[in-house]
């Protein structure tokens, strides 16, 4: 009898499974390293808490202790007036803006005429940038023919 050749051999895998087990490392790699990642987040996120309720109890046991000396009141309503107050948030006002100076009419009748002098050099590339640089051509000597200028 001839040995059965279908015995020793594997059946073909498919190649669906082939790429399954040909990217399981790269899987597992990522999926522990993104497990790790959120463990570290959460554990800062922690320690975060932990530090700002730490610094508030460090707080109200001074302040508890100062009390105690000070004051005559029971240890409990001190303890829970220290607790549950909290500094009052003050609201920020900005600073108002600085007023500058208003630039004087012949400064900016030159400030007109250097910009329309740049425009009059620009290469426009269709006929609608064309017909735009002509109409703000147009606004520019209109204002600097005028006998009062707007306040910039």
């Amino acid at each position: 009898m001839e040995p059965s050749h279908s015995q020793n051999e594997t059946p073909p895998l498919s190649s669906k499974e082939s790429r399954i087990n040909r990217f399981k490392p790269v899987w597992r790699f990522f999926l522990i390293s993104n497990l790790a990642l959120g463990a570290y987040i959460f554990a800062m996120a922690r320690k975060k808490n932990t530090g700002i309720t730490h610094d508030k109890s460090a707080k109200t046991e001074e302040e508890h202790s100062k009390s105690e000396t000070k004051a005559d009141v029971s240890s409990d309503a001190v303890t829970d007036a220290l607790v549950h107050e909290e500094p009052p948030v003050l609201p920020i006002v900005p600073k108002p803006p600085k007023v500058l100076d208003p630039i004087p009419e012949d400064q900016q009748r030159e400030l007109f005429k250097w910009i329309l002098e740049e425009k009059r050099k620009a290469k426009p590339n269709d006929r609608e940038e064309k017909k735009r640089i002509d109409k703000e051509k147009a606004v520019l000597k209109h204002f600097i023919r005028a006998e009062s200028l707007p306040r910039i």
